[in-house]
């Protein structure tokens, strides 16, 4: 259960217009570069099994992973920006008669954006279809495994801190800000690379070949902006977001167990200062413990805090 966070949706970065609104790590337009600073705080409250239905965790298990995350976007030109994530995990699990407390690097993520557009896209007034355009983004993201993964010398799933897989996510994020109210829709998708596995969970084991199945995520994102007498800004969005992992193989044979899926809610507020170079962040994502929510995942409660610096 350790590898929820790796699914998590990172809510810490700025909109195109610099007022906090979308839902990925992203460089405001015209900005040079932003850090990020996260805490994510995941609480589990049992799983869905392979038939999607939900089942409870045993008597007495207490179930949690916090997430140090820092995030650092750089421009690179007009319209290219590149970012990079490194987590640190704490794992702190009690279940069915077993303690366990270990920490950790988590995966590591890299990422190349272009931006498909040239000036800022938020706007108090359409006053032409050309206003309605939004601020599109396109990326890739190399996730890399430098957590602590099942195939690592660990005792336990509670032990581990990342996947244990080379990941490459294609993204697209679609921003849009008509004032008081802005949305956001991120989709993306992800190809794991195969590979070789000889030890699982500390033991050694005959030598095959893995790959996880193709991921898919969508996130959909809306809000409303209160602008208070000093020209700081708060908003408030609503966002849902299905994931799903494809099944895998096993030395070229489908591997149906590795097959998940996830919907979640999420609530988010922000605030901004006057000049949009500050922006804090308070999320909570929740997944409904029913059955037909999710599938070979964990349910989880989600709270996020986190704060961004633009550097103009």
């Amino acid at each position: 259960m350790g590898v929820a966070f790796l699914f998590s949706l990172p809510t810490w970065s700025a909109s195109c217009c610099g007022g906090g609104s979308a839902t990925s790590l992203v460089l405001p337009k015209f900005s040079t570069s932003m850090i990020n600073v996260a805490l994510d705080i995941e609480s589990y409250n049992g799983y869905w099994d392979s038939g999607a239905v939900y089942r409870n965790d045993p008597p007495g298990s207490d179930l949690n992973q916090y997430r140090l995350n820092l995030g650092y976007a750089h421009r690179l030109s007009s319209r290219w920006q590149a970012a990079i994530v490194a987590p640190y995990v704490w794992n702190s699990n009690q279940y069915a008669g077993l303690s366990s407390n270990t920490n950790g690097v988590g995966d590591m993520t890299l990422g190349l954006t272009y931006e498909a557009f040239d000036g800022i896209k938020c706007i108090w007034k359409v006053r032409d279809w050309k206003d309605l355009i939004p601020a599109a983004y396109f990326g890739m993201a190399l996730t890399v495994p430098t957590g602590i993964s099942p195939y690592d010398d660990v005792a336990n799933s509670f032990d581990i801190t990342g996947r244990g897989f080379y990941r490459l996510d294609a993204n697209m994020l679609l921003d849009k800000t008509i004032y008081p109210w802005n949305a956001s829709v991120l989709l993306s998708y992800g190809k794991y690379l195969a590979r070789d596995v000889n030890r699982e969970y500390g033991k050694y084991v005959e030598p095959y070949e893995k790959e996880l199945g193709d991921r898919m995520l969508g996130t959909v994102t809306g809000g409303y902006t209160h602008f208070l007498e000093n020209m700081d800004t708060m908003t408030f969005s609503l966002s849902y977001s299905h994931l799903e992992e494809d099944a895998g193989t096993i030395d070229g044979r489908t591997d149906v167990s590795s097959m998940m899926e996830k919907n979640s809610v999420g609530v988010i507020l922000a605030y901004s200062t006057m000049n949009r170079d500050w922006v804090y962040k308070l999320n909570f994502s929740h997944a409904f413990p029913e059955d037909g929510q999710g599938r070979n995942f964990p349910v989880t409660d989600i709270v996020t805090v986190g704060v961004s610096h633009v550097f103009r």
